[in-house]
């Protein structure tokens, strides 16, 4: 816990504040549930995001310090859901996060950990386009042990953990940058294909 008056978390929480509403516009801009043809641009912005931050859920020592880490990553379930919906697989979008800091990687994780909360809701509305946790937003599904014990368990090793004065910067600054990524990856799937794709 970095002190008496706020938790880690919490800070991590208010720094977001800003980026995670312009996302939450742009999202709801995007209108990604009224249609399926916008769900799957919605989906490939997840694919591309989860896939990127899949060498994080897979590095050795993030995961001596989350155990269930691995268990934790849903590239694999995005993929599934775009084969479900025979969405081709976008290819990579440059600027994707490379090899970051321990503390920083962890303000990555931050992120797409705390989004599964939002998901619970996010799914109820993909159920009204005929898709469910078994079917084309599998990636939305809750996982094993429920969501919240699944966040609490996550939020309690970020709030313990001893860092240092850069180490809490770097953490800031990889929440930050993960909210800002998804934005960028979002804009991309949606723009129009003369801009998505230049000649």
């Amino acid at each position: 816990m970095t002190d008496n008056a706020i938790r880690r978390s919490q800070r991590l929480n208010q720094i977001t504040h800003a980026p995670h509403e312009r996302l939450d516009k742009a999202v709801k801009a995007n209108a990604p549930f009224d249609t399926l043809a916008s769900y799957t641009r919605f989906l490939s912005a997840q694919y591309l995001f989860q896939t990127e931050l899949k060498a994080l859920y897979t590095h050795p020592l993030l995961i001596e310090l989350i155990a269930d880490l691995p268990d934790r990553c849903r590239a694999e379930q995005a993929k599934a859901d775009l084969l479900d919906l025979q969405v081709a697989f976008p290819g990579p979008v440059p600027g994707a996060v490379n090899e970051p800091g321990l503390a920083e990687a962890l303000g990555w994780l931050f992120v797409s950990e705390g989004s599964k909360l939002g998901a619970a809701f996010l799914i109820k509305r993909a159920v009204a386009l005929d898709l469910s946790d078994t079917f084309g937003a599998r990636h939305l599904g809750e996982q094993a042990g429920g969501r919240a014990d699944g966040w609490k368990r996550f939020i309690r090793i970020i709030d313990d953990l001893p860092l240092n004065a850069e180490q809490e910067r770097e953490i800031d600054r990889g929440a930050v940058a993960a909210f800002e990524r998804f934005n960028v990856l979002l804009q991309h799937v949606y723009a129009p294909a003369s801009e998505a794709e230049p000649a």
